[in-house]
């Protein structure tokens, strides 16, 4: 994201200047990668569908806020977290423009009591592990 970018964030309290906390960064990481690992081991189907996809969501979004964070703000909101992580450089970037369908989603089936299907729940498991992991291994050589 360009500087002027993040300064306008910053300036409409969207952003917050944050001290670098490699600990933070370090544990966003692993409860990221650990949560994602634990929703996958649950049998899979139309009951199960919303739990799994809000779960890896949140990994999702945990990575978004670990790559701020290590950049030294503090977002304020979901859109934020996952607009970082489309400018990622991963292998299939078309893919990073499922992140705000998938919010919309997880928003939908937190607010709106919308469940989400079992296709959805599968598509966010497949982004995990296509774009998360690579975002997660890119993340955790910048924290060292």
């Amino acid at each position: 994201m360009k500087g002027e970018a993040i300064a306008s964030l910053v300036k409409t309290g969207e952003l917050r200047l944050k001290q670098l906390d490699k600990e933070r960064v370090k544990s966003a990481i692993a409860f990221a990668e650990t949560n994602a690992r634990v929703a996958k081991t649950f049998p899979l189907n139309e009951e199960s569908a919303t739990i799994i996809f809000s779960a890896v969501y949140e990994s999702v979004r945990q990575l978004g806020m670990a790559k701020w964070w290590l950049l030294g703000y503090d977002p304020s909101n979901h859109g934020i977290t996952l607009d970082l992580l489309k400018e990622m450089d991963i292998k299939d970037k078309v893919k990073l423009n499922y992140l705000d369908r998938f919010k919309s989603i997880r928003h939908d089936a937190h607010y709106r009591v919308v469940m989400a299907s079992l296709s959805q729940a599968k598509e966010i498991i497949d982004f995990w592990e296509t774009s998360g992991k690579q975002i997660l291994e890119i993340l955790k050589l910048a924290v060292k």
